[in-house]
């Protein structure tokens, strides 16, 4: 299946594929990918604006600094949960077309998106999440992974469809789980994967 905007274009160094990055929080995964545009002259894809759904997220600061437009789109207050969901991302997507967003790069973005958003944006939306999926979804694969005592971990980049980090699998890289881990010490260790997998899964789908 394929976005309704069709089948992504190829990207290049003179002409790249225009990605949106989405944050909620220091963005060191959005720096790490507009480091890696900007050093690799090759490259066939370029962040042109930062999103966050949170204010105080230090990601927006980080893209400044990058020279990146970066905005905040925080939620609504509207009751209603469905509309809430509705008018955030309504907001969202006039900011993909005012920059010509054609691939969305989610970063540590702990917001899940609708099912209208997922079609509008089918094969063009792509998450990184700190587990071996389908092992470990949703928000808290760290705690989990360590609650379930595996000796391995890693990190996947996958498409994003109407499920929970249910999407198709791109690219995977495996860490080791220490005994003596906690949270922090194992995601440390994750993101650090984390930085290099995802460049390169798409640099790879951008060709």
């Amino acid at each position: 299946m394929t976005s309704e905007l069709g089948p992504l274009r190829a990207g290049s160094a003179s002409d790249p594929i225009r990605c949106a990055i989405l944050i909620s929080g220091s963005g060191s995964g959005m720096q790490a990918m507009a480091t890696h545009q900007k050093n690799h002259l090759e490259c066939g894809h370029r962040t042109m604006i930062v999103i966050s759904d949170q204010p105080d997220a230090s990601g927006l600061a980080k893209a400044e600094r990058l020279g990146i437009p970066a905005h905040c789109i925080a939620l609504p207050e509207e009751a209603d949960h469905t509309i809430r969901r509705h008018l955030h991302e309504q907001q969202i997507q006039l900011l993909f077309e005012e920059h010509k967003i054609e691939l969305i790069l989610l970063s540590g973005y702990m917001r899940l998106v609708s099912a209208e958003f997922v079609d509008r944006w089918t094969q063009r939306i792509i998450n990184i999440h700190p587990s071996l999926l389908p092992a470990f979804p949703g928000a808290h694969a760290h705690r989990d992974v360590l609650a379930a005592g595996v000796e391995v971990s890693g990190c996947t980049v996958h498409y994003v469809d109407a499920g929970i980090d249910s999407g198709v699998i791109l690219g995977q890289r495996r860490v080791p789980v220490f005994s003596d881990d906690d949270e922090s010490s194992l995601a440390e260790r994750v993101k650090t994967e984390e930085h290099q997998l995802y460049p390169e899964v798409i640099d790879r789908i951008v060709l």
